[in-house]
This record gives C-alpha cells, sequence and structure tokens, in this order.
C-alpha cells in the first residue's frame, strides 16, 4: 500500500513526516544485536511482497504484513518498514521521496498498535493453535484497517472533494489484500507459536 507523490498536499506531507520520523527515532532506539537480524528479516520479506503490486488509482495494492511485522517487532516496525519503502523507492519507483514519511507512517503505526493490543494475548495462547490463528488474522485486520483509515484520512485532509471516489476505490481493493494477509499472519503466527514460541515471551 504506498500512496504516490504529489497526492498529499504540504501541510500533510509534513506533519506525517515529522510523526514518522518520532516513530523511527524510537524505534532505532530498540535495535539491538539481538534483534537486528530478526528486523533485517522481515525488512526484506517487506521490500520482497511490495515490489509485487497491482496500481489502483492514487495508490497500489499488495500484501503488506505489517500487522505481523508489529506483532513481532514492536516499535521496530518504523526502521523496518522505512529501510524497505526506501528501497522501493530507489529500486521500482515505488511510491516516492516526497511520501516517504506519510506511507511510513501509515504502514508502521498500525503495525504498533497491533503488537501493543494482540501480543499480551499471544504470550498468554501459546498452546492453542485455533487463538494463535484468530490472532494472527487480527494482527492483520488492524495493521491493513489502520493502514487504510490513515491513508484515507491524509487524503481527505488535502481538501480535495474529487479525490472521494478514488478514497472510496483505494479503500475497497484493500479488501482481497485484507483477507489473503489474514491468511498468512494466521498461518505464521500459529506457526512460531508451535516452534519457536520463544519470539513472543520477550
Amino acid at each position: 500500500m504506498h500512496l504516490a507523490d504529489g497526492v498529499l498536499d504540504l501541510p500533510t506531507l509534513v506533519g506525517s513526516a515529522l510523526c514518522a520520523t518520532a516513530g523511527l527515532a524510537w524505534g532505532l532506539r530498540k535495535l539491538s544485536p539481538t534483534t537486528l537480524p530478526t528486523a533485517a528479516l522481515f525488512a526484506a520479506v517487506f521490500f520482497v511482497i511490495g515490489t509485487l503490486h497491482i496500481p489502483v488509482g492514487i495508490g497500489s495494492v499488495h500484501l503488506i504484513l505489517n500487522g505481523l511485522i508489529g506483532l513481532l517487532l514492536g516499535w521496530l516496525a518504523f526502521p523496518v518498514i522505512f529501510v524497505a519503502l526506501i528501497l522501493q523507492a530507489l529500486l521500482f519507483s515505488f511510491g516516492g521521496f516526497s511520501v516517504l514519511g506519510a506511507n511510513t507512517l501509515l504502514l508502521a503505526a498500525p503495525a504498533v498498535l497491533a503488537h501493543f493490543v494482540l501480543r499480551p494475548f499471544v504470550a498468554a495462547s501459546l498452546n492453542s493453535q485455533r487463538r494463535l490463528m484468530l490472532l494472527g488474522s487480527l494482527a492483520a485486520t488492524i495493521g491493513i484497517g489502520g493502514a487504510t483509515l490513515i491513508a484515507s484520512a491524509m487524503l481527505w485532509t488535502t481538501g480535495q472533494d474529487e479525490l472521494f471516489n478514488l478514497i472510496v476505490l483505494f479503500s475497497a481493493a484493500q479488501l482481497p489484500v485484507w483477507l489473503i494477509d489474514g491468511l498468512v499472519s494466521a498461518l505464521v503466527v500459529a506457526a512460531l507459536g508451535r516452534a519457536l514460541p520463544s519470539v513472543f515471551l520477550r
């Protein structure tokens, strides 16, 4: 899910960039030799899945997995997503540099929210595969739903009424992504809970 260059007005760009910078700074404080390998792995995963996208109006549709990333990494979602977005903009011209802060914020903020809302329940559900799958799908719902809401709010703040139909199209296009993202997240969380439960106890 990327917003393209030239869509948002300057106040929205500046405000979102400042919020993303704060999240990035706090996320970098959480980076350590222990968390670095996992962060690098998910940055690579996010980069790869983001390159397989379908343009839709003012944005694009692709798997995101930001809820899963947030569930596992918390505040580290900000630097992980930021690095992947930079590489996508540099190598494939996805999104753009003027909206880098906005795209980072709309993807990473819901990821962090998923972490704080669901992580305690995951840690308490390691003996139940069904609960883990449900929590994984809920993480995807928070991740994609939150990103869609933030992106729509950013577009709305530009004050351009003609963007309304595009906002509706952009939001509707995320529904199939949510279904697939939810399934993948559910399976990954259940698999990690069974094979490597320690990742949810740190």
